[in-house]
Order: structure tokens, then sequence, then C-alpha cells
């Protein structure tokens, strides 16, 4: 269960994030495009490495995205799009 206050994120925003994201000739472009249009989501920038064991929430040619849910502490990888406070770029 998300926070009342947690943003949310639906299939269509997330087609469009991986979208601009893949625009992108860096992952910290790609991030600091997310930013600016996902105002309301923390973007962070992980080593693909590190999320090995995880399944992207979205795919591209360049880019994975995962989603994020917080406790306002920690941090986890979410499928549910109802609990996204974050994207996780890698």
């Amino acid at each position: 269960m998300g926070r009342p206050d947690s943003p949310r994120v639906n299939a269509a925003q997330l087609a469009e994030a991986l979208r601009l994201a893949e625009t992108a000739s860096t992952a910290r472009d790609a991030a600091a495009l997310l930013r600016k249009h996902f105002t309301s989501l923390r973007i962070i920038v992980v080593d693909a490495f590190d999320m090995r064991s995880e399944v992207p929430a979205a795919q591209g040619a360049l880019r994975r995205l995962y989603l994020g849910a917080s406790d306002g502490h920690c941090w986890r990888v979410t499928t549910d799009l109802s609990q996204v406070a974050g994207l996780i770029l890698a």
C-alpha cells in the first residue's frame, strides 16, 4: 500500500518516461530529462549491475526503468504502480 501522499504513475506515464529516457545520450542526461518532466517523482540513477536481480518495469534499447517505493526512509523495487515514489534508472 502506498502512502496517501505518494505520487502515482500509470502505464502511459511509464511508457512516456521510457521514451524520454531513450532519447538521452547518457544515463545522467536521461535522469535530468525525467526530473524535468516528472517533478513529483524521485529519479535515481544506478549501475545496471546493481539491478541484475530485479525485473525492470520498462526496458528500451538503452535504458531500463524500475519502480521505486519508499516508506520515507528505505527504498525498494516494486511492481505496484500505486506505490511508486520514484523511478530507478539503469
